[in-house]
């Protein structure tokens, strides 16, 4: 063999050698979206690219999706996407110059391209603790829902991924029911041909667990039957030390909860008045006791209470 062969093959070596150095210097970088990686239309988001590595230059990559025209490498670790249109929606890499190896995929979703779908809870919004739940979202445009979690820490998380294929609704299964499992859910719409581009968010939909306090009770200042037109007053009260209390008429929540205070033998209660009563307020009526650090865990339900409205009917005269 030939000096000048030998040459070539020794600095073809000592050049793949380098590469290979270079490369197994850098450990693969990670990368994250903030504040997350739902991305409602017309808002920003940042990626940052982190690394142990003792990296000067970082580039963005997106992978599916439209491409986008900026440039997007940087002398920090940081990339500010926004406001975002349906465009930015996709999978993003990273790294750290030109050896290093790419982060793993991070898949940034824009919401709000689609008009919302509806979500509805079977049997009920409250449910007894280990008892179950299903959601369901509504809409005939997607063949797609995702159903989102978030708690009273403002944290949300993806609770489940359904395919229809389409004209019908998905249905998901809570339970059993834990402290964990209550919350605030909300469902989006996609289709399988853009799954980065997801409709905007259903109405919230607030998951009670009930069951982990013992009951208040719950009765009326004047008794169950009242005449039509009378003041009607209904009391919660209870031993426990709740900060909240909740009324509700039928299975229906009747709006927002009242603080409560201490009562004349010590018990702590709250009073909901409902104004002069009419027929419309008869029915039954339950109440339940929470706490404001957990707003998503009330009581076991008081007895019911059957409330009457009367109305008075007028006697025949007699004429002459």
């Amino acid at each position: 063999m030939c000096p000048s062969l030998l040459s070539l093959l020794s600095l073809g070596f000592c050049v793949s050698l380098r590469i290979w150095a270079a490369v197994g210097v850098y450990e693969k970088p990670s990368l994250s979206a903030w504040p997350s990686a739902v991305v409602p239309l017309g808002e920003t988001v940042t990626l940052q690219c982190h690394s142990r590595s003792p990296l000067k230059r970082f580039r963005l990559f997106k992978r599916h999706g439209t491409s986008l025209p900026e440039l997007l490498e940087h002398h920090i670790n940081n990339f500010t996407l926004g406001p975002v249109t349906r465009e930015h929606a996709g999978s993003y890499t990273c790294s750290g110059g030109y050896w290093s190896p790419h982060s793993d995929p991070l898949k940034i979703v824009v919401t709000g391209v689609f008009t919302k779908p509806s979500i509805s809870a079977h049997p009920g919004p409250l449910v007894q603790e280990g008892r179950n739940v299903t959601l369901s979202c509504h809409s005939p445009l997607f063949d797609k829902f995702i159903l989102h979690q978030g708690n009273s820490t403002g944290h949300f998380q993806t609770r489940g991924e359904t395919f229809t294929g389409g004209h019908a609704a998905a249905d998901f299964s809570i339970g059993p029911m834990t402290s964990g499992s209550a919350g605030t859910y909300r469902c989006y719409g996609s289709l399988s041909r853009s799954p980065y581009e997801w409709s905007a968010p259903s109405d919230p939909m607030d998951i009670i667990i009930t069951g982990l306090s013992k009951k208040p009770s719950l009765s009326a200042h004047v008794g169950p039957v009242v005449r039509s037109g009378e003041n009607v007053t209904l009391l919660c009260s209870s031993e426990l030390a709740f900060d909240q209390f909740h009324l509700l008429r039928e299975g229906e929540n009747l709006g927002h909860p009242l603080a409560g205070g201490r009562g004349p033998r010590g018990a702590l209660q709250a009073e909901f008045p409902l104004g002069p009563g009419t027929p419309a307020h008869s029915g039954v009526y339950r109440c339940y006791g929470s706490f404001t650090r957990s707003p998503y865990a009330w009581s076991d339900p008081s007895d019911p209470l059957l409330l009457s409205v009367t109305v008075a009917k007028l006697c025949p005269t007699l004429s002459d």
